[in-house]
């Protein structure tokens, strides 16, 4: 293994897997660290973690114990992945976990960006935009979890870390990546700016040889090229069967293609409260979705307003643990039942489906949108999935999607 990365939540590893296996090397995405050795011939393993969110000590440890598993593999460099908008609580968890791996690997200066152009996102004089507007304006103001009302990475970064925090300004990057590993200081984090793809491989040429580097899938655009892979496409053996769209994002991107989706096909709206009065019946809904004949949507991607009465109602825990926990027994249930294709919305709903499904590794297919790759699980019956983050894919992704697992697109 060349490159181990260790991804704070399940479509992240999915969005960062993709960016490895389009560049050129043989990708495995694993659920939480494995206990077994991989496979020798891997050469990159992303290890997805449900950490954004959890208690610190928590995210720490959890995180620690995949760099120790990456590094027995044979990993030369630890990226840690976090989203593109960056999003996490006032005390982390990204400045403590980047502590922490920066002190486990003796890492003196650490390159953190999490821009992915392609989806719009960009880092811009140490702030981070959404498209054309700054983070704190394009909805993420509103996350019922993780929201940012900060668009300046480095007061973000500072008040989670106790390390010193830097910056390398977009001229700089430009200039190539001698200029950028010029301008990293001796210790510290240190955020660098990136507008163009282009900038984001010259910044993974100036991360050649760093044992940490942390960002969103972007910053895997230029790393495998130190290791001399070149691009490729990955294959796919369609996969026929029941399908379902499972969304839980409740980002403005998500709320349009729930909203244009329902034109196509039949939808079920699911509230907290419904999850945790119990009005919400796992196998009432699994035989409404077996019932259908083209691929439902189940969804509980509300309005900010409406998610925010409920968090004061039942108290934010409560309802989020109440919609994961229900998210999770209904895919269970229904690949029982033999669905066999799974289009999923939002970070944590992906991580409750995936756990419910008892998968321990994917298959990295090709790209369904920027971002979003096609996922096998391996079997006697495989299963297809697509871990889709909340802000990702176009206005008719979810059909579109659907159509590539079953091999129509």
């Amino acid at each position: 293994m060349k490159i181990g990365v260790i991804a704070d939540d399940f479509t992240g590893a999915s969005d960062i897997a993709l960016t490895l296996s389009e560049a050129g090397m043989r990708v495995a995405q694993f659920i939480d660290t494995p206990r077994d050795p991989a496979d020798p011939a891997l050469e990159a393993g992303v290890i997805s973690l449900k950490s954004r969110t959890a208690p610190v000590d928590e995210a720490v440890r959890a995180s620690l114990a995949a760099c120790d598993w990456l590094l027995q593999q044979g990993a030369r460099q630890i990226v840690f992945k976090v989203c593109s908008t960056f999003d996490s609580t006032p005390k982390g968890n990204i400045g403590p976990v980047l502590d922490a791996l920066a002190d486990g690997l003796q890492a003196q200066s650490t390159i953190v960006c999490p821009a992915f152009p392609e989806n719009g996102r960009s880092v811009y004089q140490g702030h981070l935009f959404v498209q054309d507007v700054l983070l704190n304006e394009c909805g993420m103001e509103d996350h019922p979890l993780t929201p940012m009302t900060d668009p300046d990475l480095r007061r973000v970064l500072a008040a989670q870390s106790t390390r010193p925090i830097g910056h390398v300004p977009a001229a700089t990057v430009m200039a190539g990546a001698d200029a950028i590993r010029a301008a990293l200081p001796g210790n510290g984090h240190v955020i660098v700016d990136a507008i163009r793809d282009a900038d984001l491989v010259q910044i993974g040429a100036a991360a050649k040889g760093a044992p940490l580097v942390c960002g969103g899938s972007g910053i895997a655009l230029g790393l495998p090229a130190n290791f001399g892979a070149q691009p490729k496409t990955a294959e796919w053996v369609p996969i026929t069967g029941p399908g379902v769209v499972l969304s839980g994002s409740c980002s403005r991107a998500t709320r349009e293609q729930v909203k244009l989706y329902q034109a196509h096909a039949e939808a079920m709206e699911i509230s907290a409260e419904d999850a945790i009065s119990g009005t919400a019946n796992v196998h009432a809904i699994a035989d409404w979705v077996c019932a259908q004949t083209t691929p439902p949507l189940v969804y509980s991607s509300a309005d900010p307003q409406i998610v925010k009465d409920a968090q004061a109602r039942f108290g934010q825990d409560r309802a989020a643990h109440a919609l994961e926990t229900l998210f999770a027994e209904l895919a269970a249930e229904l690949a029982r039942r033999g669905v066999r294709r799974f289009l999923v919305a939002g970070g944590e709903t992906s991580g409750a489906v995936v756990q419910g499904l008892g998968v321990s590794a994917f298959t990295i297919g090709p790209r369904l949108a920027a971002g979003v790759p096609a996922l096998r699980v391996e079997g006697s019956d495989p299963i297809a999935l697509a871990l889709k983050s909340g802000n990702f894919g176009g206005p008719t992704f979810f059909k579109d999607a659907l159509d590539i697992l079953e091999g129509q697109i």
